[in-house]
């Protein structure tokens, strides 16, 4: 479980790796440069194939788009090339930014926002019919998310608070309930950010400033700590076509010198288990 670098473009915060299924590669971002990158595994090809503004995350339409979540509140489709504007800012978050985002079950989308001088972070969840609804308040850092196997339960981290938090999860409504606190990271070991669950029910969450990627049991348990050449190890997904590899983002490459030799760069390494396919996002765009 060694893990390789497949592509490295120095990203200044490299983020949101996404397995894009009929497209057959990853995306990914290099957030504050506002660039996404996609990397092709049966060929070794990867490219930057966009370059505009700041894209905190984003998720896979069912019909192949991509959704991008950026500054200011704005989320636009960006299809063939094209951005078509979904959301044009939230009067709330003008001096601040979407981070982590998840489509869920039924295709709406929970995405969070990073505190600004003025206000804390929010989670939204963002409906099929385009509506929002602001689902948590008071968050430090809005990062990674992820579902259990059943789809009972929904995890959520708040990277300020060095906390992954569990909540019962109700699919039809898309309501949360029963927060209850699944790890928490002590002082000393970076801060968890991005993450993912696989196929048994255990979490994947990336050590940003903690330079390792860790599995946890469905209990909470640590059970397996995979260190990495860069410091700020930011996000993980599942991809390929049987959902065995992990994709892991990384931070720092305009620091390389002291974020590590491997930082900004993305990587891959097998598991040994699978991934679940993510959930597609179906937000209404009109035309």
């Amino acid at each position: 479980m060694t893990p390789e670098i497949v592509a490295d473009y120095a990203c200044v915060t490299g983020e949101g790796p996404m397995w894009h299924p009929t497209e057959r590669c990853v995306y990914w971002t290099d957030i504050p440069r506002g660039r996404l990158f996609r990397y092709a595994p049966a060929t070794a090809h990867h490219e930057q194939c966009f370059e505009g503004e700041v894209v905190g995350g984003f998720t896979i339409q069912a019909d192949g788009g991509l959704l991008l979540f950026m500054a200011r509140g704005a989320i636009a489709l960006w299809r063939d090339g094209l951005l078509t504007p979904i959301v044009s800012e939230i009067p709330n978050e003008l001096d601040s930014r979407f981070n982590d985002v998840i489509a869920d079950p039924q295709g709406r989308v929970f995405c969070g926002t990073m505190s600004s001088p003025s206000h804390l972070g929010r989670l939204y969840r963002l409906d099929c019919d385009g509506s929002l609804h602001t689902v948590l308040e008071g968050i430090g850092t809005s990062n990674g998310m992820g579902f259990s196997p059943d789809r009972k339960m929904m995890y959520y981290t708040d990277s300020r608070a060095r906390e992954i938090y569990v909540f019962r999860y109700d699919e039809e409504t898309g309501s949360l309930s029963d927060q209850r606190v699944f790890v928490k990271i002590p002082e000393g070991e970076g801060v968890p950010d991005g993450m993912t669950v696989d196929v048994e029910g255990y979490v994947w969450s990336a050590r940003w400033d903690g330079g390792c990627l860790v599995r946890y049991s469905p209990n909470g348990a640590e059970v397996l700590r995979i260190t990495f050449p860069a410091k700020k190890v930011s996000s993980v997904i599942f991809g390929g076509d049987q959902l065995d590899v992990l994709y892991v983002t990384t931070a720092g490459g305009d620091k390389k010198e002291t974020e590590g030799i491997g930082a900004g760069a993305l990587f891959r390494l097998k598991p040994g288990v699978r991934g679940m396919p993510e959930f597609p996002s179906r937000i209404r765009v009109l035309k």
